[in-house]
């Protein structure tokens, strides 16, 4: 699948826009109205909605994890870049800041795309079972665009159709956004496959979009609805198609992409060029890298921008193996002075001891995210890693089915999901370590699972804001969460700059 993403395509004019580069339709490409005429167009369009990853830094090239990741409780800013670091610490007063701004205007390129595939590709003569697919595809990446700006900002303008220039489309309501991310998985759900080959491996599948509604239905406490759409992926047919992997950092590694705990993966390629993609320069549209692993890699091998809180350690500390050893986990998700249990010494950081590298330095104390690194296979980071994200893992599935049968009060049941994770990392069964726990006292047990399998993968925001977690009690593991205002911080400021423009569009509250 890492060969198909990329095409110059089509015009790229988002509602949301005031950047020339998406103002001014090229002369020279195709109209919207001429395009669409054959299935190459079809299945060219909708690459062009995967490309929308790529796009700069604004969506999963990089700025999702810092999202998911440094904007709850398990990282923090550590670089020079002083608006990003105020945006992390709930200081932010430019509602226009790059981070928030870049990546609500980047999911609605991809929306903007996706629509204009549902729209336009049910008129082409072609085969059917192929279009059916490719609508799904669309309709999948469309919900996946929207549950990221429901999560994050909230109340999401609803956009369904192509969109015109001169469109003011008003706020949508939390649980209207994502009632339509629900439907537009249902109707996924009903057109994909269940698994690609060949060139198509990494395309949207059905169990992709049944793990997304699942997701999407936990998020807003619907158990019933959530343990539904998990049960297909658990119980149901996607058990012949899903399991764990033998050893968890395969979930990690370059040479054990798309793996079969994998239900969906953002498809890396190395870049070109040490520089990103924008869709408007020809120079760069091939550039299909992460530039993530450059940002959170330490100092002395990345930028140092992004790095973990050592809490996170604690957590992995509190059990060992039922052989006495530490969780392997550990050191698959962090890079730290004790990543081996023999100290700095013997700790190998990019090929030199984490002793030699930084002594008794101001980073001796640091922790960093290692699963979207690349210290497995090189000595050095850059802007063009083909280290693939593994956006929904199994592992994810069956701790959140255990969530969505533990909502329903059926815990007991919801003891094995859990137990096959732990059972992976060598820990004792939570039945026999921890037995006869009430619902409240599983759910607690759940968020440090949780911690423990998916830290650093950019789930931990969802995680605390669905449990109502967000708040100022967190400062006690990050201490920028002293400024967490109750009311406000739960969603980022939708872009100042898009306020002016629609006069239908109003701010969250307390901005």
């Amino acid at each position: 699948m890492k060969t198909i993403y990329k095409l110059g395509l089509i015009l790229v004019l988002g509602f949301t826009s005031c950047d020339r580069d998406f103002d001014e339709p090229n002369p020279n490409s195709p109209t919207i109205a001429s395009f669409w005429q054959n299935a190459d167009d079809a299945q060219k369009g909708v690459n062009a909605i995967y490309s929308t990853f790529y796009r700069t830094a604004s969506t999963y090239s990089r700025w999702m994890y810092y999202h998911g990741s440094l904007h709850a409780d398990e990282g923090f800013g550590s670089g020079g870049d002083i608006g990003l670091n105020n945006l992390m610490s709930f200081d932010q007063n430019n509602y226009n800041q790059n981070l928030t701004a870049e990546t609500w205007q980047n999911m609605y390129v991809g929306i903007f795309r996706a629509n204009q595939v549902i729209a336009y590709v049910p008129e082409i003569e072609m085969d059917n079972d192929l279009k059916a697919r490719l609508i799904g595809e669309a309709k999948f990446l469309r919900a996946l665009f929207y549950f990221n700006l429901t999560l994050y900002y909230g109340r999401p303008p609803l956009m369904l159709e192509p969109s015109q220039p001169l469109d003011t489309p008003p706020n949508a309501t939390t649980a209207e956004a994502y009632a339509q991310v629900a439907a537009d998985l249902e109707d996924a759900i009903a057109a994909l496959p269940v698994s690609y080959t060949g060139i198509d491996l990494g395309r949207a599948t059905r169990g992709a979009a049944y793990a997304l509604l699942g997701k999407t239905h936990l998020q807003q406490g619907q158990f019933t609805e959530a343990a539904a759409a998990f049960e297909w992926m658990v119980e149901g047919p996607g058990a012949n198609v899903y399991d764990l992997t033998q050893n968890y950092r395969d979930n990690f590694l370059i040479s054990t992409e798309n793996n079969i705990e994998s239900v969906f993966e953002i498809q890396f390629q190395e870049n070109l060029s040490e520089t990103t993609d924008n869709d408007v320069d020809e120079s760069r549209v091939n550039n299909t890298g992460t530039s993530i692993a450059q940002f959170y890699a330490p100092p002395g091998i990345g930028f140092n921008d992004g790095a973990a809180r050592r809490w996170l350690i604690d957590e992995f500390l509190e059990e060992t193996t039922v052989s006495g050893d530490r969780d392997p986990r550990l050191a698959a998700s962090f890079i730290f002075d004790f990543m081996d249990p023999a100290g700095p010494d013997a700790t190998q950081v990019y090929g030199q001891s984490f002793s030699s590298r930084y002594g008794n330095g101001p980073n001796a104390n640091g922790v960093w995210f290692r699963k979207l690194l690349n210290d497995h296979w090189k000595n050095q980071e850059g802007f063009r890693s083909p280290n693939n994200y593994r956006l929904i893992r199994y592992a994810d599935v069956l701790l959140m089915y255990a969530e969505a049968l533990n909502g329903l009060d059926r815990t007991q049941e919801a003891y094995a999901y859990v137990d096959r994770v732990r059972e992976r990392a060598g820990l004792a069964p939570l039945s026999t370590a921890m037995p006869n726990l009430n619902q409240d006292e599983f759910l607690e047990q759940l968020k440090h699972e949780r911690i423990t399998e998916l830290s650093g993968e950019a789930w931990r925001f969802a995680d605390l804001k669905r449990w109502g977690d967000l708040g100022p009690e967190l400062s006690s593991r990050d201490p920028e969460f002293q400024n967490f205002v109750v009311g406000k911080h739960e969603n980022y400021p939708i872009p100042q700059r898009d306020i002016d423009l629609n006069p239908n569009l109003t701010q969250n509250p307390n901005y």
